[in-house]
């Protein structure tokens, strides 16, 4: 039977319960949310160190609550791993005995004791002191299921990160491949830069971008939606190899693969070209898939209850084809058909043309649908037209393709890399055209920079967020972005943000 609107739910209930042990800390003159405590170390240092009769301090928040009478066990645990605690009222003061009765799930303590070895050989650690350190006031999810609703795993993260050991994994890779990439790139030569994330003009990429307003100087700014121009500048300056890690915002559309606030690497090297950077990006995520595989190149993406859905083979060398060729097998005859005929051609293909005015937008639609979102395995697609990318240099056998790959595994991109160009009055004609009426949209300060002479350069972008998704087996960029962006959810007055399990 439900509780009538006027009868308090349980969460509330169980809040109210957790109220009355805060104010029973008080009574007893204890601080609910107690100041430094110094520690021996993280959890997981603790049970790396393990030694019969070592004494330790830790702290963490309790996962597990056993009361026993006159021992109690708690498990601490934090990010890096848990520790069973063992209290047994003979041998703690009387404080700390008083603090134990009021310890909830959720509760964050800190204790002093010595470590031993229970007779079922679990690392524990025989309390000599227990301190609160912050009490919890609501419940956490229950342990065995967790948060098993997605919305709230986003909206809440830090739940998902308590309850959900494989969304903390993620995570803890992220932060290592990161890491990895600056080491990676260290390595080689290339030296980390840091460039405007907000910029007068928008440029290196074609995206909405958000605008704001700078009252000093009075001036309206964009959230940048690539650093590329500005990484440019800096080949003119002298710089061989830069790189930046840097996150970039688009006002666009949100789906599985798309969140507005991103982070992606871009990289120059001067004296290179788009086929030198493909085996640098193929050296990077094959090191990155061994590092987090255990040596393995097959990367396994898993379904809810673990099963195998589908396995990548990152195994060298990686496929390349020409972006003509590819759509020549998916679609035979495609090239040979006027702009008509490919117009019939998609109505019997059943693809969707209605937003592709120009021929070129056509064909990108049908690669989009009938090679990238098919293709698997890695493959580096080169040869683009020159439409798709104004600010890559032409080929010189083919002028309407340019010098670029793009990388497209699982059936998304990962990683686009261009030959740059670098010829002043060709480039300034490319953006004018793309510009069309917009020409306050090109930045020209960029086009100057050009006429002092950039070098001959190879670039490359990488998606973080789509590539840690690869790596990682996840479907979705909110499973590897820590807090993804979420359309605001109204709140009820006394409304619950989580049905907890007691």
């Amino acid at each position: 039977m439900e509780p009538s609107p006027q009868s308090p739910s349980p969460i509330s209930e169980l809040i109210a319960v957790r109220r009355q042990k805060l104010q029973a800390l008080r009574d007893l003159g204890v601080d609910p949310y107690g100041g430094f405590f110094e520690t021996s170390g993280t959890v997981a240092d603790i049970r790396e160190g393990f030694a019969e009769g070592r004494v330790v301090t830790l702290a963490g928040r309790v996962t597990a609550y056993r009361d026993m009478g006159k021992s109690r066990f708690l498990d601490l645990s934090d990010i890096g791993g848990r520790m069973q605690v063992y209290l047994n009222s003979k041998e703690v003061d009387e404080t700390s005995l008083a603090v134990a009765a009021q310890v909830d799930i959720g509760d964050f303590v800190g204790v002093e004791g010595e470590c031993f070895t229970t007779r079922t050989g679990e690392p524990s650690v025989k309390a000599l002191s227990l301190k609160m350190l912050s009490k919890s006031l609501r419940p956490l999810p229950d342990k065995w299921h967790g948060v098993q609703d997605a919305e709230t795993r986003y909206r809440q993260r830090y739940l998902d990160l308590i309850a959900n050991a494989p969304s903390r994994t993620i995570f803890r890779q992220r932060s290592a491949v990161v890491r990895e990439i600056r080491r990676f790139l260290d390595e080689r030569g290339f030296l980390e830069v840091e460039t405007p994330m907000m910029q007068s003009i928008p440029g290196g990429a074609a995206a909405e971008p958000f605008k704001t307003h700078h009252n000093a100087l009075g001036m309206d700014f964009f959230l940048r939606i690539a650093p590329e121009l500005y990484l440019k500048r800096l080949l003119v300056a002298g710089f061989p190899k830069v790189f930046e890690l840097n996150r970039s915002f688009r006002n666009e559309g949100i789906s599985r693969r798309h969140n507005p606030e991103f982070t992606m690497l871009e990289a120059y090297w001067a004296f290179s070209d788009f086929k030198q950077m493909s085996v640098l990006v193929e050296e990077l995520i094959c090191h990155l898939a061994v590092m987090l595989g255990n040596g393995d190149h097959q990367v396994h993406h898993r379904d809810e209850e673990g099963n195998v859905t589908r396995t990548i083979n990152l195994s060298r060398p990686w496929k390349r084809a020409s972006y003509h060729e590819l759509i020549e097998e998916a679609v035979p005859g495609w090239f040979t058909l006027d702009k008509a005929g490919k117009i019939q051609r998609c109505a019997e293909l059943k693809l969707d043309i209605s937003h592709c005015p120009e021929e070129f937008e056509m064909t990108q639609h049908v690669f989009e649908k009938l090679v990238e979102e098919k293709t698997i395995d890695p493959c580096f697609v080169t040869h683009v037209p020159k439409e798709l990318v104004p600010l890559a240099r032409l080929n010189d056998a083919d002028p309407s393709t340019v010098d670029v790959y793009e990388l497209i595994i699982n059936g998304q991109e990962i990683s686009p890399g261009y030959s740059e160009l670098n010829d002043p009055d060709l480039q300034r004609q490319r953006l004018e055209h793309q510009a069309g009426e917009e020409q306050q949209k090109i930045d020209t300060e960029f086009l100057d920079a050009l006429e002092y002479g950039m070098p001959p350069a190879g670039g490359i972008g990488i998606g973080i967020d789509r590539l840690v998704m690869l790596l990682t087996g996840a479907e979705s960029i909110r499973d590897v972005i820590l807090f993804p962006h979420l359309k605001n959810r109204p709140r009820v007055a006394g409304e619950q943000d989580l049905e907890t399990k007691a």
